[in-house]
């Protein structure tokens, strides 16, 4: 069991920022000391046998990764709508994944309004054709979520995010978890403005 996270403190370490789309999934890293988060992997998603999501969890055991944010987007109104269930979906997957791979790796869903527009942006900015967004877009867009999320931590002194909750084991591998990402923990936008 991760005890900082349980303590109501940061774990430090690796850490995994996960951009959740319909066609890619774009994965970006940060260093132990929760810095920077850079642009790290493009996976294409698989809806039908879920490779994708052993994958990430390939490289979540293989980077020794502390802890997972799973970008949540949500209308500039703080609206939760197909997108958002979406990524608490795909969240919920990987969770059940870790659990299946003995991977205790907490898994939090952070607030990513904008994400992916601010890096067609930051790509524009920095002279890339559109035409060659799409192979790093998604990428840009997961170290957008992840640099918020350690930002956030380091600011507040404390966990950010909506942790998703383990999944009651199935006996079907393949069967979707139970459990919704929202049980127990309060929501990121529910701690805006605290501590800052």
């Amino acid at each position: 069991m991760n005890s900082g996270i349980d303590s109501g403190v940061y774990p430090r370490g690796i850490k995994l920022g996960v951009d959740v789309g319909t066609v890619r999934v774009g994965l970006a890293i940060c260093d132990p000391d929760g810095i920077l988060a850079t642009p790290f992997k493009t996976v294409l998603r698989d809806n039908k046998k879920n490779a994708d999501v052993r994958v990430v969890a390939k490289h979540v055991a293989e980077l020794a990764a502390v802890q997972i944010f799973v970008g949540l987007p949500r209308t500039m109104k703080g609206e939760e709508r197909a997108s958002a269930q979406m990524a608490m979906d795909y969240a919920d997957l990987l969770t059940s994944e870790l659990q299946r791979a003995g991977l205790d790796v907490p898994v939090n869903l952070i607030d990513e309004r904008l994400s992916t527009v601010t890096a067609h942006r930051n790509l524009h900015q920095a002279g890339m054709s559109s035409k060659n967004h799409r192979k790093v877009v998604d990428q840009v867009a997961a170290a957008e979520i992840l640099q918020h999320a350690i930002d956030m931590q380091k600011a507040r002194g404390t966990d950010v995010g909506r942790r998703v909750q383990t999944p009651v084991q199935s006996e079907k591998p393949s069967s979707a978890p139970t459990l919704r990402a929202d049980s127990g923990s309060e929501t990121d936008s529910s701690k805006r403005g605290l501590q800052l």
